[in-house]
């Protein structure tokens, strides 16, 4: 599991739901290469590690938020999540955002039922 970038605690219990801060595709404490794609699938491990660290799945997942700094990688992220994800579809939002911390193109975040 990465560090938080900020003082923000990754995952939270509160009674049977479970809410993930937002993911972007940091592994060993760096931003990942390859784009919004090689981002979105590590932002993606990162939130299935952090579901399994409380006994959850990605299956429990009920709700998303995606965050694209750019919409025109909407697709390419929309093959990424659905991989991720399987069958399994979540209510989602994806709005587009300005910026996001340590120069990410895509953050994911999520909220779970156990």
């Amino acid at each position: 599991m990465s560090k938080p970038v900020g003082p923000y605690t990754p995952i939270v219990r509160s009674g049977e739901l479970l809410f993930a801060s937002g993911q972007v595709g940091i592994a060993d404490g760096a931003l990942v290469e390859g784009g919004v794609a090689a981002e979105a699938t590590q932002a993606l491990a990162n939130l299935k590690g952090l579901l399994e660290s409380q006994g959850a799945t990605m299956a429990n997942v009920v709700k998303t938020t995606v965050f694209l700094v750019d919409m025109g990688d909407y697709a390419t992220m929309n093959e990424i999540y659905v991989a991720a994800f399987g069958d399994h579809r979540p209510a989602r939002s994806a709005v587009a955002v300005a910026e996001l911390p340590i120069g990410a193109s895509v953050e994911i975040e999520a909220i779970a039922a156990l």
